[in-house]
């Protein structure tokens, strides 16, 4: 069985996701929706779809079971209700959103709709990221008792010019913390678990053409009683690397460096260097690492990594849809992400840690911290 499905807008990273449907054995690729006529109609030209610029139109003409969000982060919200009220289930790009209102609103559209809501968390997906969870979940490093995050990269202003809605606290949501980082903060949370308590800063140090941070840093204390540490960054020229580590109670350590050399851009760039794991002090497995290393920049030069891993996803999302059960990154987890990202642009207003649970804060116009009032 196959689901009919769509994409909701027509941006740079809106191509993967289309291959992705098209190629899909649990998708009958059939629409794809803009805001922008002239874009639906060139996207919708070169899939062989049809294209629109209503949702709710597109989901009942198409009679669609599944749609992809590809908007600008701080306009998830409204596409993904709109078409989960409809009756489709959704996948969003990551960040689920730029802001725990619209996460929750999306989240509760969702299940009173009795719709699936998943968010792209691609990293999920390599094999050096699953070898480390597998190892958690057996017990082999003990309990995690310290996570670490190092994210840093560089954005030139070209990067910026590219789109319009880039650099800008209206129309991406952030900087570092929303676009280039959700996915090395989920990996951090999916093996540490829940965060109990952040403390963190961010500032914009050499990029004076935007609005949104280039860097940020924060520390954890997560609910099972570990520790973390998060350092990210667009400052750094040449672009540098993206990894997660996790020290366990045992003594052990297993690490993943999941970007490495120029950081890419969807639609503009490929991936430089495969994702590999970085250390393993496994007690009997140390001797693995250059093989797995081996092995899995191996399969890296037989694929199309940009393409490889979001199909892995969108496959992922499909099939939970016709089985019924839940897809490996829900609307939930995502939230996640966005939580602790918030605490980050909180904790610095405050200049006091932030405890979790965070809620949507509705009394204030300061966008959680964003913006000087």
């Amino acid at each position: 069985m196959k689901l009919k499905t769509g994409v909701i807008g027509c941006g740079k990273v809106t191509p993967l996701h289309a291959k992705a449907l098209a190629a899909s054995q649990f998708s009958e690729f059939r629409a794809v929706c803009s805001r922008s006529q002239t874009r639906a109609g060139k996207f919708s030209e070169t899939y062989g779809v049809r294209g629109y610029v209503d949702v709710e139109e597109m989901v009942a003409r198409e009679a669609l079971d599944a749609v992809v969000v590809c908007t600008p982060h701080p306009f998830h919200a409204q596409p993904t209700i709109l078409a989960a009220k409809s009756g489709a289930h959704v996948l969003v790009e990551k960040p689920l959103a730029s802001s725990l209102e619209d996460c929750d609103a999306m989240i509760s559209a969702a299940k009173q709709a009795g719709v699936k809501l998943g968010t792209v968390c691609q990293r999920r997906f390599y094999e050096p990221c699953r070898r480390i969870r597998r190892a958690i979940d057996d017990g082999k490093i003990g309990e995690p008792i310290l996570g670490m995050v190092a994210m840093l990269g560089w954005r030139d202003q070209d990067y910026y010019d590219s789109d319009s809605w880039r650099g800008t606290w209206d129309c991406e949501g952030g900087g570092v913390m929303v676009n280039q980082a959700p996915h090395q903060l989920d990996l951090l949370q999916w093996y540490m678990g829940p965060v109990e308590e952040l403390f963190g800063y961010w500032d914009n140090f050499n990029h004076p053409g935007i609005e949104v941070e280039d860097t940020a840093i924060a520390l954890v204390r997560f609910r099972n009683g570990a520790l973390g540490n998060i350092v990210m960054s667009n400052s750094q020229n040449p672009a540098l690397f993206g990894k997660v580590m996790v020290h366990g109670s045992n003594g052990a350590c297993v690490g993943v460096q999941t970007d490495g050399g120029a950081m890419f851009i969807a639609g503009m760039s490929n991936i430089e260097e495969p994702p590999v794991n970085d250390f393993w002090t496994i007690p009997g497995e140390k001797e693995k690492l250059s093989q797995w290393q081996d092995s899995d920049a191996a399969f890296f030069a037989q694929i199309n990594a940009m393409e490889y891993y979001h199909q892995a996803q969108i496959d992922n999302f499909l099939e939970a849809v016709l089985n019924d059960r839940e897809p490996l990154v829900t609307g939930e987890e995502g939230r996640k992400t966005v939580e602790i990202f918030t605490a980050i642009y909180r904790s610095q207003r405050d200049r006091s840690p932030v405890r979790f649970p965070l809620q949507p804060e509705t009394n204030r116009q300061d966008y959680d911290g964003r913006l000087k009032t």
